[in-house]
């Protein structure tokens, strides 16, 4: 069988890296980066084809209070965990666990896609990570952003 190698090419996918997350068996989440926002989705595969089980946009932030003049923030770190936390409360039944689904973004220790991480795991979704490479509470929480404490607590209790 010969493999399309134009997504290789175009650096658009890594076959081994899928591979190996095909083979855990466990439904992936997906992180991706835009220039304004982040996209947030669980993934399930079946035979080697993706089906988008849930999907949050940090656009979506909006509808929770976010006021529109901080809307160049929806792809800061309070924005990602806030993004995690609510495709975690979208998911009704978070017994099965998750994956972390990189895809080709480097693994940066304290970015945004693992307050994505710790966003998703404070929303009770099961997803194994090492406290070491998720950022601190204060950078969390909005310390040097444009969302402070108090607008990250009133648009994190109005997420249900």
């Amino acid at each position: 069988m010969k493999l399309d190698k134009r997504r290789r090419i175009e650096n658009k996918t890594n076959y081994t890296k899928r591979l190996k997350l095909l083979e855990a068996g466990h439904k992936r989440f997906v992180a991706r980066k835009t220039n304004r926002y982040l996209i947030l989705q669980i993934v399930e595969s079946d035979n080697a084809s993706d089906k988008v089980i849930y999907s949050v946009n940090t656009k979506e932030l909006l509808k929770h209070g976010l006021p529109k003049e901080n809307a160049n923030s929806l792809k800061s770190i309070p924005a990602s965990y806030l993004g995690g936390y609510l495709l975690g409360k979208k998911i009704k039944d978070s017994k099965e666990m998750v994956i972390l689904d990189l895809g080709l973004i480097s693994n940066t220790k304290g970015s945004r896609i693992y307050a994505a991480v710790k966003g998703l795991n404070d929303a009770g979704v099961k997803i194994n990570y090492d406290d070491k490479i998720i950022p601190s509470k204060d950078k969390i929480e909005g310390e040097g952003s444009k969302i402070n404490k108090n607008l990250f607590e009133k648009i994190k209790n109005s997420i249900k």
